[in-house]
């Protein structure tokens, strides 16, 4: 494994990367995203389990150790997307496969619907297509996000040491400690500026927990899923999140033109704590086998 700089019109963006063994140099190449507020360490444990595969996994624009996306520009899945593009150009790969999770799964999902051409399979984890918009709110939540960019910024929480933020990440909920003290491990560094005498901050930016300003409607995300002209692996975790019930996650599924579905008992980082199991049905997929 080693670590990756990818220097982008997007700013640098780093990851890790495990090059396949001499034999398989013609092996399947795989781009990994990971979910929102998390970073390419999301993929550390089913990595292992993933043999024959040329896998980089991505800290995403303002997550981990890449660049914050300059204060003009929006964190959207849109601009997600092309930040994903603009490195796979940068690695010289134009044709690949993508494993996403989470908001990782939504931006892999618009690349796989804007650039059919370039994606040879799709596997996603507890995601398929991004979070839709009710049309009859968006007026609000366009408020709601130019008000919050009005705000003053408030300073970064301050941890004393990596182990404090590990709490602070499970107390978030939805993950256990074992899978976060990896998230925190990349997602954290030593505090600077300001009043602060030493401790931890989060590396990602802060705006990435502000209101989104706009989303697509339901009827437009199912529209982008229909066509996805590539294979795609899908994994649910059961029971369903709240904001992406079964109704909605299955009728997504229904759209897809070659679509597989396994759903698993878990939670929503189940790539992370249920490696080997989510690995079984992910691994021969994207190898084509």
């Amino acid at each position: 494994m080693e670590e990756l700089h990818l220097d982008t019109v997007f700013g640098r963006l780093a990851g890790w990367r495990i090059h396949p063994r001499a034999h398989a140099a013609d092996a399947p190449r795989v781009l990994a995203l990971h979910g929102w507020l998390d970073n390419a360490a999301s993929f550390l444990p089913i990595q292992p389990h993933l043999p024959g595969v040329e896998l980089v996994a991505l800290d995403m624009p303002g997550h981990g150790a890449s660049a914050h996306l300059p204060l003009a520009a929006e964190y959207t899945v849109v601009n997600m997307a092309r930040a994903i593009v603009a490195a796979a150009d940068a690695l010289g790969w134009d044709r690949f496969s993508m494993l996403g999770h989470s908001l990782g799964g939504a931006v892999a999902s618009v690349v796989a619907a804007a650039l059919p051409q370039r994606i040879v399979r799709l596997a996603l984890v507890e995601s398929l297509g991004a979070l839709a918009e009710d049309e009859q709110k968006s007026a609000r939540h366009l408020r709601e996000a130019f008000a919050a960019g009005e705000r003053r910024r408030r300073p970064l929480r301050t941890f004393a040491d990596p182990a404090e933020a590990t709490r602070a990440r499970v107390a978030a909920g939805g993950i256990g400690e074992a899978a976060a003290r990896l998230l925190v491990e990349r997602g954290i560094a030593p505090a600077r500026g300001g009043d602060r005498q030493g401790g931890f901050t989060w590396r990602s930016d802060p705006r990435l927990t502000r209101p989104t300003a706009i989303r697509m409607s339901e009827g437009q995300i199912r529209d982008q899923i229909a066509a996805i002209e590539c294979p795609v692996q899908v994994v649910y975790a059961r029971p369903a999140q709240t904001y992406f019930p079964e109704p909605v996650r299955q009728a997504r599924f229904d759209c897809l033109r070659d679509g597989r579905l396994a759903v698993f008992d878990g939670g929503h980082h189940l790539h992370m704590e249920q490696p080997e199991q989510v690995a079984a049905v992910v691994a021969p997929f994207l190898r084509g086998d």
